[in-house]
């Protein structure tokens, strides 16, 4: 059975295409900077924002009526939703898949009927992926959605809480495992406060770290050797959550010991809740050696809250490709589309349209930040800039040769030589060049 009939393939069909079902920038098979594209984006489908969200906001119900939904049989919608949800992998080439594991299967009586009812959908989706070669690239654990998360999973004053949230991850870990899962992402939804008149931020804190700790005994306990990541966001829906951003979050893996167990999964919309760029969160990973993937979307800036729009702002997409580039590219990561539909945009087609737009944003991206790279247009500037530390006083510095005697010595005899402009505007210009470029 199809869903989305009378739509094939998306194919390549480049810039001049007017053809609103077809990748303007995105060719797969095209090599850029020695790899693919398909290999150096690794696009991942949002399996929660693409087949279970369903249009509803805190104004309005549902505005989406899907033809895969059509039984009150909630196990026969989720097998249904798993095949729909391949068949839009393949017409879009999607390569991967991201989940939780409450979007795969509904819960049943208990955890153990809810367990059974994952192993099932696993089993289908586990025939899907021999059937297309479509893989996973993360899975994680909605720890936040239901009444029993009110206070936090980790982070509860109920330990009986913090015990479920436990055995949930560690079912998410093997189903993860078992579907080839690249990685396993932690997003803490809930692991926050709204006053701190009720909250014991050490205990909080102290537990959240040995539920971390947990997840990495039991990962080499069934040999997971997928990368495990940490997801931050700075609010919504609690006022202040623990893993506000990625500054944030890695002194909190440095605090606790587990900086060699964790990366960082950096979503754009939450950079910019923390009032910071998407590039800014990037950079910090990069320069820390803890960029492990990216949620791919954006937010509206005259909005304050995640609106997860569909990434289309090709100078957000190249400068995050810059920096992804700079660190090497992605090895377990991806671009995973943390993005859903506008309430409005409820027909199937929207779907390819939506997607589309967001491949062709990165693959854009990608090429423009390569020729930056590649013409070392601002890693020359830098160099300049920064020549001072090259050489004399400002070598003896890095070189940690000299302390405040020396220095106060060298300032004495030598003061300080001009200063020279940082050329922010002409480099913004240069980098619009090459956005603006049509090659």
């Amino acid at each position: 059975m199809s869903y989305f009939n009378g739509i094939g393939k998306i194919n390549y069909e480049g810039p001049e295409s007017k053809n609103p079902l077809a990748f303007k920038y995105y060719n797969p098979d095209e090599v850029v900077m020695g790899k693919t594209m398909k290999d150096q984006l690794r696009f991942a489908m949002s399996y929660w924002h693409t087949f279970t969200y369903m249009g509803n906001d805190p104004f309005g119900g549902q505005s989406m009526f899907r033809p895969w939904d059509n039984t009150e049989d909630t196990m026969q919608k989720a097998i249904e939703r798993v095949h729909a949800a391949f068949e839009f992998m393949e017409k879009a080439q999607i390569p991967f898949f991201c989940f939780h594991d409450r979007d795969i299967a509904p819960m049943g009586k208990d955890l153990k009927e809810t367990n059974e009812r994952l192993d099932i959908i696993v089993a289908v989706i586990k025939e899907e992926m021999a059937r297309t070669g479509i893989k996973c690239l993360w899975g994680t654990t909605n720890a936040f959605g239901h009444e029993r998360f009110v206070h936090g999973a980790g982070t509860s004053c109920n330990a009986t809480v913090f015990a479920y949230a436990a055995a949930q991850i560690k079912k998410a870990m093997e189903i993860t495992k078992d579907l080839g899962g690249e990685n396993y992402v932690f997003w803490g939804g809930r692991e926050g406060y709204e006053t701190l008149l009720n909250t014991d931020t050490e205990l909080e804190l102290d537990n959240l770290a040995r539920l971390l700790k947990m997840a990495v005994e039991y990962a080499k306990e069934i040999g997971f050797t997928g990368q495990l990541l940490i997801e931050p966001k700075p609010k919504e829906p609690t006022k202040h959550q623990y893993d506000f951003d990625a500054a944030t979050v890695l002194s909190f893996l440095r605090k606790y010991n587990l900086q060699d167990y964790f990366k960082l999964n950096i979503e754009a919309n939450h950079a910019t809740l923390a009032q910071h760029t998407f590039q800014h969160e990037l950079n910090q990973c990069r320069i820390n050696g803890a960029l492990g993937s990216v949620d791919a979307n954006q937010g509206d800036m005259l909005l304050g809250w995640d609106t997860d729009q569909f990434p289309t702002n090709v100078y957000d997409t190249t400068l995050a490709m810059y920096e992804i580039l700079l660190g090497g590219g992605f090895t377990k990561g991806g671009l995973n589309f943390d993005s859903k539909v506008r309430r409005a945009s409820f027909e199937e087609d929207d779907l390819f349209y939506a997607y589309i737009a967001g491949m062709d944003a990165f693959a854009r991206g990608l090429k423009v930040a390569a020729r930056l790279i590649e013409d070392r247009v601002f890693e020359d500037f830098k160099e300049k800039r920064y020549a001072s530390y090259q050489e004399g006083i400002g070598k003896d510095i890095v070189e940690h040769k000299v302390g405040f005697k020396e220095l106060e010595a060298y300032a004495l005899e030598n003061g300080i030589t001009p200063n020279v402009s940082g050329r922010q505007e002409l480099l913004e210009s240069i980098l619009n060049q090459y956005i603006m470029e049509t090659r």
